[in-house]
């Protein structure tokens, strides 16, 4: 009798699971997606409804002939990568590649965490591939596949090269854009505060109260508007004394937060942690897949399944958390019964639990020896979270104080020309705060924050300490951090938790967002392609829009819609906004956009900012007469900063010509070496895609056939295809593919052409959008376009 192959994704999740299930098991790894779209076609046949054309992934050629031979020997088939609908298509990529005979048992088990008990328990309960969920996972990466591939070689033509669109990038560029023109039309209001300082009788510390009521009259936030006005209540409230009139006094309670989700676990371990959402996942990851902790545990998952937008918890993993509470802090902080949390989130997959540790016994401490510092914080944050999520909650002694001013008032009289206001705020009862507090956003306030007042009753007389008129001005709202912007696209129902992380990765690789100062600063590029996607595609960029299509892919997973007529209904309207975009979007590429900088150099022009192809710089609008270019970068206000120039970084390359070593320069072009002795010596070299120098020129001894005075010498293309050209270019700018040609040149035919020569297209076989195949002529220079898929 054979073993009984489990198939996860990663080599780490194999090694935990393969201990768990010993023998007649055998686990191996697929290392993720094993097939996947082309990247050098569309690979969607839109004539046959959207049907994807796959193909293996490049590299994954021995991995599926590695699986096939397994699954030839194994008794049975379980596929057991993760729980989510990603999962779920890999899965079925995995039956479609591996061409598992008909007559073999395949099933589909999911691990949501990865613990002895669980996996046994996964095991027991097989099921079907899901066809709803994959659908709905391929229905998302062919709706991706259409919007990137379409418009990213749009951009290329009209703004730069290497630019990319996609569905929810471009949606949450857009966001970013959109909050920093708000905050650059934001105008600042003025207003003030009349505040005063009191003192209790035999009391040592003043406390501060606020002026709320004038004449009876509630004051709004701009009733002071100006200095002069704040001036005249403080005259009229000279000789004023001050009498407690209204002690309000109650108890307030603070619940604990719900558990994390993929989400909220982003925000905070960006808050409190200065975690990227990247780095969190890529942590939070290695918690689930296993973490080996010593002892008779050894290999263990610490943590649920990290992608979830569910705040669900097993009954299981609540009572082991109430005995935990009930240990460690004692009976008061445990409620009465376990807490039961919503999830608010649109579309949240209600089967899937909250991000929780497998074990609440493992405290953080104990694992701490065997994590990373990352893993360490990460676990931490997770458990603490997770634990004060089932405690009581907190309670605050509250108090409110009114207080009446005036000339002449008396203790028993009412109808006060003025009355201030205090509060108090005193943690009566810890509760769940005894472990963990949320962080909070910039320019969010925590109104539960201690503010202590003396014991104050009704007819107390006060003493002023001093009277002030406070001047304040309205804010912009704050830039998007990471954190928030994740908050924000959750709130719009835009994206889900796996799209979050790479979304925001992407926009910042591609140069439409800037990090400063922990801020998304979009750059100019950003703006630019933002406003042309808002031109001519208003839907592709619409946050409306974009929620519904997300509500759609969820209702194809419960198979509430079909997923081709969904796709169907997209793409009809978007190919004909695609092709009027061709017509009329505006080329960008030789657009300057003038800033209000004078230029360094000559002192007379502005700088303009430029689209090159290694991205935004800087140049003097006065070229050819001033060449003065520069990098530059955004502060954490949004303000342009020209970078310092540096020193050129000297390399180990030796001039072939001189002696001298080579250095490395920069181009519109990109890194180059160039000579130390420049000016002297002008000599440089490319640098290939891995940054290594290309082999200089061999000479050959052939005479150049068309100028007669220069020796062909053999170079290497863009792409290492060898060609010949002459010494003397760029004065003769001869050349040929094989030195065979030099025999057949006259100057009859020595047309443009051949001066091209090394730079002919090349003609491959490739897939068409129908799977068929045809001839396919790529450009000189050119690749494929970087596009969200």
């Amino acid at each position: 009798m054979g073993e009984k192959l489990v198939i996860v994704e990663s080599p780490a999740k194999a090694r935990t699971i393969q201990k768990y299930l010993g023998q007649g098991y055998r686990v191996e790894a697929s290392m993720g997606h094993v097939r996947d779209l082309p990247k050098s076609d569309l690979g969607v046949d839109l004539d046959a409804n959207f049907t994807p054309v796959y193909e293996v992934s490049p590299g994954k050629e021995k991995i599926i002939a590695a699986l096939r031979k397994s699954i030839r020997q194994a008794d049975a088939v379980y596929l057991a990568t993760d729980p989510d609908r990603e999962g779920e298509a890999i899965a079925w990529h995995i039956t479609e590649a591996a061409k598992i005979p008909r007559g073999k048992p395949v099933y589909r088990v999911v691990f949501t965490e990865i613990t002895p008990g669980a996996v046994r328990s996964a095991m027991a309960s097989p099921r079907d591939i899901d066809r709803r969920l994959v659908d709905a996972q391929q229905a998302r990466r062919v709706l991706d596949r259409l919007v990137g591939y379409k418009l990213s070689p749009l951009l290329w033509e009209k703004v730069r090269r290497g630019l990319s669109a996609g569905r929810v990038q471009s949606v949450a560029v857009r966001l970013i854009v959109e909050r920093e023109r708000e905050i650059e039309a934001f105008v600042p209001q003025e207003y003030w505060t009349i505040e005063a300082d009191l003192l209790k009788q035999e009391a040592r510390d003043p406390f501060r109260a606020v002026l709320i009521e004038r004449a009876g009259r509630k004051l709004e936030k701009f009733d002071i508007g100006s200095g002069e006005q704040a001036q005249a209540i403080i005259a009229d409230l000279e000789g004023a004394a001050y009498i407690v009139r209204k002690v309000t006094r109650r108890d307030k309670r603070r619940s604990p937060p719900p558990p994390f989700t993929t989400s909220t676990l982003q925000q905070e371990a960006g808050r409190k942690l200065g975690f990227s959402a990247k780095r969190t996942m890529a942590v939070a990851q290695q918690l689930y897949e296993g973490v080996d902790i010593g002892g008779d545990e050894g290999l263990v998952g610490l943590i649920t399944y990290m992608r979830t937008d569910s705040v669900n918890v097993s009954r299981e993993a609540q009572e082991e958390a109430r005995i935990v509470i009930r240990e460690r802090y004692g009976e008061a902080y445990l409620p009465p019964k376990p807490p039961v949390y919503k999830t608010k989130t649109k579309g949240a997959q209600e089967a899937h639990e909250a991000i929780r540790p497998t074990l609440s016994r493992r405290a953080p401490e104990q694992v701490q020896p065997y994590l990373t510092s990352d893993q360490y914080r990460l676990y931490e944050l997770i458990w603490k979270r997770f634990v004060a999520s089932q405690m009581e909650a907190a309670v605050f002694d509250s108090t409110t104080v009114d207080i009446g001013a005036g000339r002449g008032i008396e203790r028993s009289a009412g109808n006060d020309p003025y009355t201030f206001r205090t509060t108090g705020s005193v943690l009566k009862f810890p509760g769940f705060l005894a472990v963990y507090n949320v962080s909070l956003d910039e320019g969010e306030e925590d109104e539960d924050s201690e503010r202590r007042l003396p014991l104050l009753t009704e007819g107390d007389v006060l003493a002023l300490v001093q009277l002030l008129p406070v001047q304040h001005f309205t804010e912009p709202p704050p830039r998007f951090t990471e954190a928030s912007l994740v908050k924000e696209l959750e709130r719009l129902g835009i994206g889900r938790p796996s799209t979050y992380a790479p979304t925001i990765s992407t926009i910042i690789e591609r140069e439409y967002v800037e990090l400063a100062d922990k801020k998304l600063v979009p750059t100019t590029l950003g703006r630019v392609v933002t406003d042309l996607l808002v031109q001519h595609f208003p839907s592709i960029v619409d946050y409306g829009f974009t929620s519904e299509m997300e509500q759609q892919l969820d209702d194809i997973a419960e198979g509430e819609k079909e997923w081709t007529p969904v796709l169907r209904a997209f793409y009809e309207p978007f190919e004909q906004k695609l092709a009027d975009a061709q017509r009329s979007m505006r080329n960008v590429k030789r657009e300057e956009i003038l800033t209000d900088l004078t230029c360094p150099k000559c002192s007379q022009g502005q700088l303009a900012i430029r689209f090159g192809k290694n991205g935004e710089f800087l140049a003097c609008n006065r070229y050819p007469e001033c060449d003065f270019t520069s990098d530059f970068h955004r502060d954490g206000e949004g303000r342009i900063v020209i970078d310092a120039p540096t020193a050129p970084e000297t390399s180990d390359v030796i001039c072939e010509l001189c002696g001298r070593p080579m250095v490395l320069k920069k181009s519109r072009f990109g890194p180059f070496l160039g000579c130390s002795g420049y000016p002297e010596c002008k000599n440089t070299r490319r640098l290939d895609k891995q940054g290594k120098p290309v082999p200089p020129p061999k000479a050959t001894g052939v005479t150049c056939p068309k100028c007669r005075q220069g020796e062909l010498l053999e170079r290497r293309g863009k792409f290492g295809r060898p060609f010949f050209g002459c010494s003397r270019y760029p004065k003769c700018d001869y050349l040929v593919n094989s030195l065979e040609e030099v025999a057949n040149y006259t100057p009859d035919n020595n047309a443009p052409m051949e001066a091209k020569a090394e730079e002919q297209p090349a003609t491959k076989r490739t897939k068409t959008s129908t799977g068929k195949k045809r001839a396919k002529t790529t450009a000189p220079g050119s690749g494929t376009p970087n596009v969200e898929d």
